[in-house]
């Protein structure tokens, strides 16, 4: 039964599909001809962002950007701080939670904050004019997730697109992954392939390449991820200090994973020889007391002398402020951060080198 849903889902997907794609495509189109207007301001503008559901790195694309060239620029960070509890424009500080701004805004304030501005509102336009309000220094603001945010005119618009999805391969929703058609690449300026294999063949950066057909005044980039070290979730609980080194087959890693595509941060740990227990939630998963209960359920059942439970960066936003998360299980929490690290691509460029001579710095 269930394989016969499956050969057929296509073809009833399909024709939503079209119809998706027609409503995106009027919109474009209004944009592309004055109907809908896009507000340009005084200060650059730098829209990160991609054609795809989830899972292409924004997050950590954004950080890398700010980090670099914040000793350049005066630097604003905007997002609409998806799934916070509140509502308006907020500026992150040292009080900010993920109910106050969002779990990536707060991750991304946490690691670059005060140096750069960290911002959330769910109208882009007030957002800035709200930032340029009280920081009329403010040089440069970064647009988190607005390739498909038209109302304003980025100076730069960045998309990214996940080497292991890419977007010639993909459908629109909800027949696959795309917001918006294959062709709307053509408003990038510079296209990211992100997530790419650590030993990554020229020859498939060049197939990559002709597959996009980009246009002579669009730049292509290749980027990965770097893993750090273990890092505690609750750094004030007395945590167990662990090298995976030296962790062995007896020992147990339950990995959590809220994020869109967790198939990265899973094939991390498959060279170590513990055991690994996944527990996936969808996306921005709020925890709830159910899924504390769950998770410390089946940390106590697992095997091996030591065990340990490992997060994503994002997801240990969200745990780190859960009231529900067990005092005794804190010390055993940790998570890996992750950082950007441009590939050599077809060509001697640098994205940050790029970005600086064409905002005229």
């Amino acid at each position: 039964m269930k394989a016969s849903i499956h050969k057929i889902l296509p073809y009833i997907l399909k024709p939503l599909s079209w119809i998706y794609g027609g409503i995106t495509g009027v919109r474009n189109w209004m944009f592309d001809h004055k109907i809908l207007v896009a507000e340009e301001f005084d200060v650059p503008i730098v829209s990160i962002g991609n054609i795809t559901v989830g899972g292409t790195g924004k997050t950590p694309h954004v950080e890398y950007v700010a980090g670099m060239i914040s000793s350049s620029y005066n630097i604003a960070v905007l997002s609409r701080g998806y799934k916070r509890k509140t509502k308006g424009f907020i500026l992150a500080n040292d009080k900010s939670t993920p109910d106050t701004i969002g779990d990536e805004p707060l991750q991304i304030y946490r690691k670059l904050g005060p140096r750069v501005k960290v911002a959330v509102c769910e109208n882009r336009r007030k957002g800035i004019k709200e930032i340029m309000s009280q920081f009329p220094d403010t040089q440069l603001i970064l647009l988190d997730d607005a390739y498909q945010h038209r109302y304003v005119k980025p100076k730069i618009n960045v998309l990214l697109m996940d080497y292991n999805r890419p977007v010639y391969d993909d459908h629109l929703l909800p027949l696959g992954r795309l917001r918006e058609s294959a062709h709307q690449t053509h408003r990038a300026d510079m296209v990211i392939v992100t997530k790419c294999p650590r030993m990554v063949k020229p020859l498939d950066l060049r197939l990559i390449s002709k597959q996009l057909a980009l246009m002579p005044y669009q730049k292509l980039y290749f980027s990965n991820y770097e893993y750090g070290d273990l890092t505690p979730v609750f750094p004030n609980d007395r945590p167990y200090y662990v090298d995976l080194n030296n962790l062995n087959s007896e020992d147990s890693v339950m990995l959590v994973t809220g994020i869109a595509n967790p198939r990265g941060f899973i094939r991390h740990f498959n060279r170590y020889p513990f055991k690994v227990v996944i527990a996936h939630y969808p996306d921005h998963h709020d925890f709830t007391r159910a899924d504390i209960k769950e998770l410390s359920e089946k940390f106590a059942k697992m095997p091996g002398r030591h065990k340990i439970m490992i997060t994503t960066e994002k997801d240990a936003i969200r745990l780190a402020y859960n009231p529900y998360f067990p005092a005794k299980l804190k010390p055993s929490v940790y998570y890996v951060p992750i950082s950007v690290k441009m590939v050599q691509g077809l060509e001697n460029t640098d994205i940050i080198s790029d970005l600086c001579a064409s905002l005229g710095h």
